[in-house]
């Protein structure tokens, strides 16, 4: 009975966890990693497991650092399930086909290039074909639900709050009569995020994976936020530019739409064309619009209000074809522009950045993580120029960082939430930067937590661990 970590060790992205448990081995993520170009390269890497002898997968969320590298998982072989939130499993199908898209696009220009040189052409990552057979493997669970993932390892989802769909994972291992409860954070959300319920408390764990992004400061007030943005909003107005908001597709974007529906008088947005510039977050919306159920109090009124939708804008304009977003480049002033990607590293904000980066009217709001090595990154540590294409663009437009946004609870939420749980669980810190991690790691401490921060490839034997849970609850009848 042990876990081992492949993935998400002193860095945010590549979440990757791998348990194995009375001759069942279950892997927990499997994320693609994210930053810069010799960081994405890491993802070509042989999986360092026996796909074979793997079982099942879970999946805490749809985000690619936590289930991008699925179709690689495919295109090798494995033909087991994929079990994640029903939810999770509309977007993963969205997402995962969109990155295939992608690389195979990307694969395809640099072998163009290459073969002006005589050099060898480039294969992507993965294909869509290997997109499509990972998706065909999803099973989707409802909160709470518990259910039989392999032969002594049970499995429960609870809402994490932070996107549709996602989930803290609680694991029941049980090998020769000893039983271990693991729980597995993902990304814990906020509480009172738009549109979303508030991050189920957990009460009891032996083990807890928890995430830590911003395990060293915490976040604006949700009323500060507002402040922020509709600030923002007015100085471009005054300035007669166009705004451009690099946002991920899923969560971000929506979150946008929806708080511009509800501040669409007090932010005047009615002066601006308001354009959601991404084919993949156009998809996400139209899920999220599925699942009212899983809204919070406020959005499940707005929804009834609005059309059965929350994202309902008057002036919405969406561009899913690309004729539609060159189009926009044609707009001098009054263009507000919600485009991918969301660390700037691809998609059609570096498009919108060409036409408008340089311009002193422009204003571009960050509202979501950048890791490093990300031009997202670069522009919120202050850079100059930014490179797109070959090209150097100086830098005019002015550059907002709106970290009240995000959807990965602070510092001092990460505590509360750790403190809800009742017996004081050892805590292994995964998904952030070592800085943040280890001062996150001396506040739990603090609380008489054991702590450590584990490189890749560690493993904790679980037997080692002191057994201080309940018992796993029955399994659901449907799925056992």
């Amino acid at each position: 009975m042990k876990l081992r970590f492949l993935g998400a060790t002193q860095q945010v992205t590549g979440s990757c966890f791998l348990v194995e448990c009375a001759g069942s081995k279950v892997l927990v993520e499997c994320g693609m990693i994210q930053g810069g170009r010799k960081q994405e390269e890491l993802n070509r890497d042989e999986f360092p497991f026996d796909v074979a002898e793997i079982d099942a997968v879970l999946i805490t969320h749809a985000h690619l650092d936590h289930s991008g590298r699925l179709p690689l998982l495919a295109q090798v072989g494995y033909r087991g399930p994929v079990h994640a939130h029903k939810a999770t499993v509309q977007l993963c199908d969205i997402m995962l086909r969109d990155a295939a898209h992608i690389a195979e696009r990307d694969a395809a220009i640099a072998t163009k290039k290459r073969r002006r040189t005589h050099q060898d052409p480039v294969e992507p990552v993965y294909t869509v074909d290997d997109a499509k057979d990972a998706i065909e493997l999803f099973v989707g669970h409802a909160y709470d639900e518990t259910w039989q993932v392999a032969p002594g390892i049970i499995a429960r989802l609870r809402d994490a709050g932070h996107i549709l769909g996602s989930a803290v994972i609680e694991l029941w291992l049980e090998e020769n009569g000893e039983q271990r409860k693991v729980v597995f954070s993902g990304d814990i959300g906020r509480d009172n995020t738009p549109i979303l319920q508030d991050p189920v408390r957990i009460e009891e764990a032996d083990l807890l994976l928890m995430e830590s992004t911003y395990g060293n400061r915490d976040h604006r007030s949700w009323e500060e936020t507002w402040d922020e943005l509709g600030t923002i909003i007015n100085d471009a107005r005054a300035a007669q530019g166009n705004i451009m908001v690099p946002a991920f597709s899923v969560g971000r974007a929506q979150e946008l739409l929806y708080l511009f529906a509800k501040f669409y008088d007090e932010w005047g947005l009615d002066e601006w064309s308001v354009f959601l510039d991404s084919p993949m977050a156009i998809n996400a919306t139209q899920v999220y619009s599925r699942f009212g159920e899983l809204y919070d109090k406020e959005a499940s009124e707005f929804y009834a209000d609005e059309n059965n939708t929350p994202f309902h804008l008057p002036n919405l304009r969406l561009t899913p074809e690309a004729e539609d977003s060159m189009a926009i480049n044609r707009v001098a002033s009054g263009a507000l522009i919600i485009a991918g990607s969301g660390m700037c590293n691809g998609g059609r904000i570096r498009h919108h950045f060409k036409h408008n980066l340089w311009r002193r009217s422009s204003h571009v709001i960050i509202v979501g993580f950048q890791a490093q090595g990300t031009p997202g990154r670069a522009l919120v540590d202050g850079a100059r120029e930014l490179k797109l294409w070959g090209e150097s663009v100086r830098i005019g437009a002015q550059i907002h960082t709106v970290g009240g946004l995000s959807a990965h609870a602070g510092r001092s939420e990460l505590i509360a939430w750790f403190e809800a749980i009742k017996n004081t669980p050892r805590v292994a810190l995964v998904h952030g930067e070592l800085g943040g991690m280890e001062d996150l790691a001396e506040d739990l401490r603090a609380k008489g937590a054991e702590v450590e921060v584990p490189e890749y490839g560690h493993f904790i034997d679980l037997t080692r661990l002191p057994s201080r849970s309940s018992p796993a609850p029955l399994v659901d009848e449907a799925r056992g």
